[in-house]
């Protein structure tokens, strides 16, 4: 048993380690919130469009003071299913969208702790909302010619136990696919997200929300 625990302490100190070390071909960002803190590793090899566009975000504070909105629970067992959040419908902070770089293209799955750029109608129209799975959920991945997906293009390396805690919020209200779903009574707050590896790299776009702050507008 002493043996066993002094590997124990030899080994967790590395693992924890290996998530304060930049990875080549990712870019780790950081998100606080009101809830604690949520750190992404975001795979820049495999999906470059999709994470260049989120780094966008980041690095020019469009996500600064928005919100996780959405706790989408799944039907029997609430402890699975994804959190979403990001703009929501705040059109000033908008950016042009990448094209869809689907999960059978980059072969990044929709597993636990896998982060998702979120979508409408419009497969290549993703802006600055994104979704965290809590449990496999393969249903957003792509499938034959027939289903497009959603573009995965990273994980969560620490912070899941915040991921899970927003998941288990209150909800309520929405409409169509997010009825019911809408964190109540307000969104967990997302005080800024910041990159941890390489130079912020900002879009010099005017950043109209700054300029004429309004309250952030939440998705009905």
């Amino acid at each position: 048993m002493r043996i066993l625990v002094a590997l124990l302490a030899f080994l967790l100190p590395s693992v924890s380690a290996a998530q304060d070390k930049p990875t080549p071909g990712m870019v780790r960002v950081r998100i606080e919130t009101s809830a604690g803190n949520i750190v992404l590793a975001l795979d820049a090899k495999r999906a470059p469009k999709t994470t260049a566009n989120f780094l966008a975000y980041v690095d020019d504070g469009r996500l600064d003071g928005t919100g996780f909105y959405r706790a989408s629970k799944r039907t029997g067992n609430p402890k699975f299913g994804f959190v979403q959040g990001g703009i929501a419908s705040d059109a000033r902070r908008v950016l042009p969208s990448p094209p869809l770089e689907p999960t059978n293209q980059t072969g990044i799955r929709h597993t636990d702790g896998t982060v998702s750029m979120a979508h409408g109608a419009n497969i290549d129209g993703a802006t600055g909302n994104f979704s965290i799975m809590v449990g496999d959920n393969p249903s957003l991945d792509a499938r034959g010619t027939t289903r497009n997906g959603y573009a995965a293009f990273g994980r969560v390396v620490a912070g899941m136990d915040v991921v899970r805690k927003i998941l288990a919020s209150p909800t309520g209200g929405g409409r169509g696919p997010m009825r019911g779903q809408m964190i109540q009574p307000e969104p967990v707050r997302i005080v800024r997200a910041v990159r941890l590896d390489g130079a912020a790299k900002p879009t010099g776009n005017v950043k109209p929300w700054q300029i004429s702050p309004t309250p952030w507008i939440k998705p009905n």
